[in-house]
């Protein structure tokens, strides 16, 4: 019997949802999920963005480097706003770690919307 890859993506996202993971079936593409990332950096660091910040932090968290992105997701990290104050930020909440919210997609459909290599 052949397990075919979205067999195995849905048996994690059940696994995932036994560890307490919401499964978000709403987020299928980039621009839901960058709304979605929009409105829970918003809530944690209690403030609101403008489209203009808000592409500049996206510039500044989203990389390839493994070590880099790491680095970020666990530090307070700092943004010039539009008027020139500096907000310090994080993107998890780094002092109560079990208060965060852990939010799964389905992965390859969204591999493919961003033109990046699925599983075989």
């Amino acid at each position: 019997m052949t397990t075919t890859k979205s067999q195995i993506e849905l048996d994690l996202i059940a696994k995932l949802g036994d560890l307490k993971y919401t499964y978000r079936p709403d987020i299928r593409d980039r621009a839901a999920l960058e709304a979605n990332f929009r409105e829970k950096f918003e809530a944690l660091n209690r403030v609101k963005l403008t489209d203009s910040e808000f592409q500049r932090l996206l510039d500044g968290v989203v990389t390839s480097d493994v070590y880099n992105a790491a680095l970020t997701l666990r530090s307070i990290n700092s943004f010039e706003r539009d008027d020139g104050t500096p907000l310090n930020y994080t993107l998890v909440n780094i002092k109560d770690w079990c208060k965060n919210d852990f939010e799964v997609v389905k992965h390859n459909e969204f591999l493919e919307e961003l033109g990046l290599p699925t599983l075989p």
